[in-house]
């Protein structure tokens, strides 16, 4: 691997996730593919109470349901 190469990776590796959201948020911009985001809000929020009911929280979820 070249040291430009090896740099640009690392340089790339320390931006973390914030980019990621950054490049996912300019993809449905670009490519008008808004029908994405409540698929996407759906799937956090599942996801966040399956965390939840792993927890000592999961008694107060199960009463909701």
């Amino acid at each position: 691997m070249s040291d430009k190469l090896k740099r640009r990776f690392e340089k790339a590796a320390a931006q973390g996730n914030q980019r990621l959201v950054v490049d996912y948020l300019w993809f449905l911009s670009q490519n008008k593919k808004y029908w994405m985001i409540p698929i996407l809000a759906i799937l956090l929020l599942i996801g966040f109470l399956v965390i939840l009911g792993g927890s000592s929280a999961g008694a107060f979820i199960y009463t909701m349901f």
